[in-house]
């Protein structure tokens, strides 16, 4: 579609544009991405920073995207986990997705169940572009773990960290 200053000449016609420019962006994201990927695209689930976090990680992915993973543990489960990511749109879904699969998990049951493949086959895969979104939230979330598991032996050591 190709549109002259002379074709939008009023509101309503601006508005048209406007409207089928972003539904032929969202028929060629459709064609790389599946329904999954967009909707944690546009609603990305504990995209938040976490105060008082029981396990912190920041990870740099070889992109050059750099993740935060928070977890807080009740009950030797992850009462909650949140992210933060300075990323692509497919980095924040893949942080999403790692929120979600982690919720009431145990530490051991969060460890089994993320990873790089199984975030994946929770979106209907990824172009391979961007399997390495996948393989840094994987990997925030074992550090962000560690991190509590290391804390928990220690737990004064938390009160001083930075986060």
């Amino acid at each position: 579609m190709k549109v002259k200053k002379k074709d939008i000449q009023t509101p309503d016609d601006l508005e048209r544009f406007t409207r089928e420019l972003q539904e032929q962006i969202m028929a060629q994201i459709r064609k790389r991405y599946s329904e999954a990927v967009i909707d944690h695209w546009q609603n990305p689930r504990n995209f938040r920073k976490m105060d008082k976090p029981d396990g912190y990680a920041q990870v740099k992915g070889s992109c050059g995207d750099t993740m935060e993973m928070f977890v807080r543990m009740k009950d030797d489960k992850i009462s909650d986990c949140t992210f933060q990511t300075d990323g692509c749109g497919t980095t924040i879904v893949c942080g999403s997705v790692v929120t979600e699969l982690t919720r009431d998990k145990t530490f051991i049951q969060a460890l089994g169940i993320v990873s790089a493949d199984e975030i994946l086959r929770q979106l209907g895969g990824l172009p391979e572009s961007d399997v390495h979104c996948a393989q840094l939230a994987a990997e925030a979330l074992r550090r962000a773990l560690a991190d509590s598991l290391h804390h928990k032996r220690s737990p004064w050591k938390k009160h001083y960290r930075r986060t």
